[in-house]
């Protein structure tokens, strides 16, 4: 068992609990704290990719756990759409660990970036969308989309991982018509059922290193609680407002990896 401990110091450590807590509290909104929390990892001297992904699931099942079971008690959240959609979602997640290993994330980073673009555009220039829960299916139908949406979700952030919240917030309103909140609230249940398919995946390998893990995961459930707090007390236009600043964000990212993957380094 490696704990990660071994050639890190203790001003990394402090840097790996405030990304920790900012990630929780970025995820618990909107999603998207593996922007924080990832880069951070790498950062730990001799860790390899591998151990640097399974480490950041092991963290954030932490505080999707904890903003679950927050938004559940404040939103009261409908679970019968919500846990098939999160079944569907693990399967998807493991299928997406597994090939995650044998296929670079830079194959798919076009096509996440023109879609974040899409989602950003499609958010600014529908500015009602998600104020409240107007339903536009029902019965099977409503269900399907659901699972559908979780399965597809769910394979992404076993294979990428960076904006599934965001990813999942923005399929529940823009596909399904919930608001934001009430979005919010599905979306940490399904995000805790990928972290978990995941973490099945890379569990047998040995990848995780347990000390750093724990840490991470103590300060992602900080920052999970007081982020599921802030947006059931904001409401959706504030979790509207976060999530338009995490996707740009997103984009900008990811579009760098782009250009520097595939033309500054050659």
């Amino acid at each position: 068992m490696v704990s990660g401990f071994e050639n890190i110091t203790l001003a990394t450590i402090l840097l790996v609990i405030v990304a920790g807590f900012a990630a929780g509290w970025i995820d618990a909104v909107v999603g998207g704290g593996g922007l924080i929390q990832l880069p951070v990892m790498l950062m730990i001297p001799g860790i390899t990719p591998i151990q640097a992904l399974a480490t950041n699931k092991m963290g954030s099942i932490f505080g999707t756990a904890t903003s679950s079971v927050t938004y559940y008690k404040r939103v009261k959240p409908d679970l019968r759409t919500a846990l098939p959609m999160a079944g569907v979602a693990l399967v998807g997640s493991v299928g997406g660990a597994v090939l995650a290993a044998s296929l670079p994330g830079s194959v798919f980073k076009p096509i996440i970036v023109l879609a974040l673009v899409a989602v950003l555009l499609f958010t600014v220039f529908k500015p009602t969308m998600g104020e409240l829960t107007e339903l536009r299916h029902s019965g099977r139908k409503h269900y399907v989309i659901a699972c559908c949406i979780g399965g597809l979700i769910g394979f992404y952030d076993g294979l990428i991982g960076p904006g599934t919240g965001s990813f999942l917030v923005i399929a529940m309103v823009g596909l399904m018509g919930y608001a934001f909140l009430e979005a919010s609230a599905k979306a940490k249940i399904v995000n805790l059922a990928t972290n978990a398919g995941a973490l099945m995946f890379f569990l047998p390998h040995g990848s995780l290193l347990w000390g750093v893990g724990l840490i991470l995961g103590m300060a992602n459930m900080a920052g999970g609680y007081l982020g599921a707090r802030t947006a059931v007390k904001q409401g959706s236009t504030f979790i509207r407002v976060v999530f338009l600043a995490v996707v740009t964000v997103l984009i900008i990212k990811l579009g760098y990896d782009v250009l520097n993957e595939n033309f500054l380094n050659r």
